[in-house]
């Protein structure tokens, strides 16, 4: 892998891992379709480790008002908003916690949902079902309304997204639109869920290449992290203010594309 596609492929990492469109997909489709070099352990830790700073930066003030409440509720027995969105961000992270445990002993994404008919198949499927949500929303909660079958139901979404071309963020937040949020709301609560599963994979990535024989090029490292941090920032500044004007449909609509060009390809 040279400069030019660390570059690259740390932007859409950082663009791909906030936006409903599926940052596995578009990791994988630049090896299979343009023939370049898999990316390696190393880099794949360093661009979300980048992803992972940007969204504690953009959402830095949320998360110490959370972290402080947390410590208040489980110490000292006070109960507040601030505190109940600590707790549904941490009984939502269990499911894809588990989940991705025990796909990673199988080896079933590895071995058999990495390829280009899988990522097509779940790149349109779940743009059809962001769809429905979002023409079905009733947007009447904030994401500190969130109840335990609630914060379960989008949890487990989020265990679905494991899949390549499912999108994390993307699921989730069609899950919490099926909940009554706003879809500034169901955005929000998308990105807070998005820190514990991105340490969660990012330390299962690190034990890996810690475990392994990959060689680490740090100057390589250190950029993918950075490009990637500066990418996911600016996107998810950017998106939230799209979504409140034009809401999801230019991102229906391109999953809709790129599962259209994929079975396309496969057919040539």
């Amino acid at each position: 892998m040279d400069w030019l596609q660390a570059v690259l492929l740390a932007i859409l990492q950082g663009l791909t891992e906030f936006l409903p469109i599926s940052s596995s997909a578009h990791l994988i489709l630049p090896s299979q379709i343009l023939g370049w070099a898999e990316q390696g352990l190393a880099f794949d830790v360093a661009v979300h480790v980048g992803s992972l700073v940007a969204v504690l930066i953009y959402f830095r003030r949320e998360v110490a008002d959370m972290i402080v409440a947390w410590f208040a509720w489980v110490f000292k027995g006070q109960k507040s908003a601030d505190g109940r969105l600590a707790w549904a961000v941490i009984w939502g992270t269990f499911p894809v916690g588990l989940v991705g445990v025990l796909l990673s002993l199988t080896g079933i994404v590895d071995n058999y949902l990495r390829s280009t008919s899988v990522i097509a198949a779940t790149t349109i499927i779940f743009a059809l079902v962001l769809w429905w949500a979002d023409n079905k929303a009733k947007e009447a909660r904030d994401e500190h309304s969130l109840g335990i079958k609630d914060i379960l139901f989008i949890g487990c979404a989020q265990a679905i997204a494991l899949i390549p071309g499912t999108s994390r963020s993307g699921i989730t937040m069609t899950a919490a639109l099926m909940m009554g949020l706003t879809r500034t709301a169901a955005a929000r609560f998308s990105f807070l869920l998005s820190i514990p599963a991105i340490v969660l994979s990012g330390g299962l990535k690190s034990y890996e290449l810690a475990t392994g024989e990959e060689a680490v090029d740090w100057g390589m490292i250190a950029l993918g992290a950075t490009v990637s941090a500066v990418a996911a920032l600016s996107c998810i500044h950017f998106f939230l203010i799209l979504l409140e004007k034009v809401g999801f449909k230019p991102f229906i609509f391109y999953r809709l594309a790129l599962g259209i060009v994929l079975i396309g390809m496969m057919l040539l």
